[in-house]
């Protein structure tokens, strides 16, 4: 009798308790964990972080880079994804970074998880195509960007005032607004000496960013948008004219050209490109600070733009909440990632206080032009339409391929016949056109 009175009590009082909570008692919150691992391919946002947030007491955040050529990054990442279950608490990845070329590889996978599910909520301030990138194919949110990336045609003033006869933005721009425009002053660049662009590569993104069909369709098949081929058009026109170099977007031979004993008019990239990629243009002995202006070019478009996702598993959720908001919400971070990184915030109110500005200029490249004014005009006309996750390897594989054929290694018939290869090794699935 006595022990089946103390069993009594003892469902009574646990029933009392379970009562409480189901009528708005509250159960102790989750424990957050003590380490917060990072993944990601280069040091950019992890300078912002550093800078800019404040991490909690008690917390060791552990930055995992690798390079992303080649698929090194993602190989990396999805290596430590298939692990994250088995992982220990403080081996677990919390966050990793990701690109518009195959961030939709994890938004549209369970290692990544609803960005409401630990109380974040996307701001209207937010652009929307950076909202749609960060959602998976039933329309969840698994993340967010710290940055909106337009990008432009940066143009040298010097080289557009001798082929030109002007420097001015607006009347630059009238002369290069579409594609054949652009042609005839590559023409008239080359009779005078110039190069129109320093890379084989350099248009690429502006033409693939404003396809309307993706790599490969509904049945698996590799297929060329007509601006894949119109810039495969232009490529082998330019480089049999002399209008540019044979250079990769990366190589050597084409960053020295933004030294100012360069004969390149014309680059193309967002804000992140001329604070991160023309260092030599800045170089205090060799540069030509103040010799560049930004231009919608021939047509709108974007270039990249990092994301920071939510890893499925995570034992930092609050901390993950306060990262999200701090580098999207936050006017004060988002307006320093302007006046002090020249960067293009993912927040419209921000922007458009510095697009109003009529104090503001960027000096550390240009020549004090207010580029998010802009740069503002531009974002206005992004589209997110027509991605894949095989985008990053496929745009890279075209290009090393057909680098060949520019450079005079192999004939036309067998770069293609390269990169039909390179799509069968690296995806299988994929049906290409026969040789």
């Amino acid at each position: 009798m006595k022990k089946l009175i103390v069993i009594l009590l003892a469902a009574v009082m646990l029933l009392s308790i379970v009562g409480c909570a189901g009528q708005g008692g509250t159960q102790p919150a989750a424990e957050q964990g003590k380490v917060f691992n990072i993944y990601a391919w280069n040091e950019e946002f992890k300078g912002f972080f550093e800078k800019y947030y404040t991490v909690p007491e008690g917390v060791t955040v552990n930055w995992i880079i690798n390079p992303s050529d080649n698929g090194v990054y993602q190989q990396k990442l999805d290596e430590a994804l298939l692990n994250q279950a088995n992982a220990s608490a403080d081996e677990k990845i919390d966050m990793f970074l990701a690109e518009a070329d195959y961030i939709g590889k994890y938004v549209d996978s369970e290692y990544t998880m609803d960005v409401t599910s630990f109380g974040f909520k996307n701001a209207d301030t937010m652009y929307d195509y950076t909202i749609k990138a960060a959602s998976d194919s039933n329309g969840v949110c698994k993340g967010v960007s710290f940055q909106c990336c337009p990008a432009a045609v940066i143009y040298r003033k010097s080289i557009a005032k001798d082929v030109l006869g002007t420097d001015v933005p607006e009347e630059v721009q009238a002369q290069i607004d579409t594609w054949e425009k652009f042609d005839a002053v590559a023409a008239q660049a080359k009779e005078k000496g110039y190069y129109m662009t320093a890379s084989f590569a350099e248009t690429f993104r502006a033409f693939s960013n404003n396809c309307t069909m993706p790599w490969v369709d509904k049945d698996n098949k590799l297929q060329f948008d007509p601006q894949i081929t119109a810039w495969m058009d232009q490529t082998e026109k330019y480089i049999a004219n002399g209008y540019t170099l044979t250079a990769g977007v990366w190589d050597a031979e084409k960053t020295n050209q933004m030294f100012k004993d360069g004969k390149t008019m014309c680059f193309f990239g967002p804000a992140w490109y001329y604070n991160f990629c023309m260092t030599n243009a800045q170089d205090k002995e060799n540069g030509c600070v103040g010799d560049w202006c930004i231009v919608k070019g021939p047509q709108a478009y974007f270039w990249g733009g990092t994301w920071l996702l939510a890893a499925t598993g995570s034992d930092n959720t609050d901390m993950l909440k306060d990262i999200f908001e701090t580098f999207t919400t936050n006017e004060d971070v988002c307006s320093k990632l302007v006046e002090n990184e020249n960067q293009y915030p993912n927040n419209t109110k921000v922007v458009e206080k510095y697009a109003k500005d009529e104090s503001y200029g960027n000096t550390a490249i240009l020549d004090g032009q207010n580029d998010i004014a802009v740069f503002a005009e531009l974002a206005k006309d992004i589209k997110w339409e027509n991605h894949t996750n095989y985008d990053q390897l496929l745009n890279e594989g075209l290009q090393n391929k057909l680098q060949e054929f520019y450079k005079g290694s192999v004939d036309k018939e067998t770069a293609m016949k390269n990169f039909y290869q390179y799509v069968k090794e690296t995806y299988a699935t994929i049906t290409v056109p026969e040789n």
